[in-house]
């Protein structure tokens, strides 16, 4: 056998980092310790039966979820940017609050093989990356179950008497939380071995529409456990509002990727005015100056002239993440045009002060920029594309205007002004004459 034939079966888990191989296998097995560990606990009576029993028609329902909404969820994996919630936690949390750790981990175990050969298997997923998500999940549904005993969700459906409501409800509450936070930190933890970045809290809180799709899912979740304890054939009324939800979010996610730039994954100009004026608003109601960077890659032609329209895109894929990389998750980024891209700075104080800063934040992307080596595969091998370099046009609030368009053409007066001072500078303001560097 070739080496070429010999890496065609080489195992895709051997070329992750070893951290994340060692956080993989220890959650793998962490999952498999707890449900075996939990069914082998569990007495051999009337009660256990009557539990697999149960968990048989959860996953039932699950699979009936999921192939009711196969076509939405395809759609959903392929325009999803970074989280994707899909939605089986209805099922899944309803598990674990009906069913003792054990059980409540082969509801999720039935819920997430189905979801991979129905949805994830066709869309590409590597198995390896659904191995661990359905580990995180039954670690999560386990780590809830164990939160709330039976006689909690029995008292909230009825069966304990008034006083005891509201600890029945404050545990199903934390159950929630539970669940979701564990299953966060190990994705979050994930993301961060894999992709190299330090592990952030924001990266373990989301979203907040995150949090939203993913708390009404668990409310849902709640219901459903509710109407099985109280009334089984009701929980099949959960399945249309759950579609609905389905839908909802698609719309959302397809307006989340029509505001997104295709080659660069930068908000497009129309999305990031939009922001850009919600910026501004929220920087007068705090009394903060806010800043527009307008910047042009330098000599970008001769890069699409020298080595192709699609090197070309590779570089610009390159100062995209180098953009963001240089500012904070709250200053938005775009591209304007071409190889135009902006960027707004908010939070910045008045004055004098706010006026360095925000020179200092152009002069930081104009050295990261400068600093580039972008490799590109050409038919001919691969190859180095370096010595890049933007010009960066600066205007702030105060100064320089109050209103978008005003800061937009004093910071495109400013560009062009860099640019006619040999390029690779920055130029804040109305004036040619303001500090600017060269390489």
């Amino acid at each position: 056998m070739t080496r070429a034939r010999r890496s065609a079966y080489r195992c895709p888990t051997l070329d992750l980092p070893r951290p994340m191989v060692l956080v993989l296998f220890t959650v793998e097995l962490l999952t498999v310790g707890l449900v075996a560990g939990g069914l082998a606990a569990l007495p051999a009576d009337r009660s256990t039966g009557l539990a697999l029993l149960g968990a048989i028609g959860l996953v039932a329902l699950g699979v009936v979820h999921t192939e009711l909404a196969t076509g939405i969820e395809r759609v959903r994996r392929r325009v999803a940017h970074a989280s994707y919630f899909d939605l089986s936690s209805v099922w899944t949390f309803a598990g674990a609050l009906l069913f003792p750790p054990g059980v409540a981990g082969l509801v999720v175990i039935g819920v997430y093989s189905h979801l991979w050969w129905r949805v994830w298997r066709p869309a590409g997923a590597g198995f390896y990356r659904h191995v661990y998500t359905t580990s995180t999940v039954v670690l999560a549904a386990i780590a809830a179950s164990t939160v709330v005993a039976p006689d909690g969700l029995a008292t909230v459906a009825g069966a304990g008497g008034p006083g005891s409501m509201l600890p029945a409800v404050g545990l199903l509450l934390l159950a929630m939380a539970v669940y979701v936070v564990v299953n966060q930190v190990l994705v979050a933890l994930a993301l961060a071995l894999t992709t190299g970045r330090r592990f952030a809290l924001r990266g373990v809180l989301g979203e907040w529409d995150d949090h939203i799709l993913e708390g009404a899912t668990l409310c849902l979740g709640v219901l459903a456990a509710l109407a099985a304890l109280r009334q089984p054939l009701l929980i099949l009324l959960v399945l249309p509002p759950l579609l609905v939800l389905h839908r909802a979010v698609l719309i959302r996610q397809l307006e989340e990727r029509a505001n997104t730039d295709a080659k660069t994954g930068l908000l497009t100009a129309a999305a990031w005015r939009g922001q850009a004026h919600r910026g501004l608003a929220r920087g007068r109601r705090h009394r903060d100056a806010v800043a527009v960077l307008i910047l042009d890659l330098d000599h970008f032609k001769s890069v699409n002239d020298c080595y192709g329209h699609l090197a070309g895109d590779e570089v610009l894929t390159a100062v995209a993440r180098t953009l963001t990389a240089q500012v904070r998750e709250v200053d938005p980024v775009g591209r304007f045009g071409g190889e135009e891209f902006v960027v707004l700075l908010a939070g910045l104080p008045h004055g004098q002060e706010g006026r360095t800063l925000a020179h200092a934040a152009a002069e930081r992307i104009r050295r990261a920029v400068r600093g580039l080596a972008v490799r590109v595969d050409q038919p001919g091998g691969p190859l180095t594309i370096a010595d890049l370099s933007v010009s960066v046009g600066v205007a702030i609030t105060g100064q320089d205007g109050e209103s978008l368009e005003e800061l937009m053409q004093v910071a495109d007066y400013a560009l062009y002004a860099a640019k006619r001072a040999g390029r690779n500078r920055v130029r804040l303001g109305r004036s040619e004459g303001e500090p600017g560097s060269e390489a």
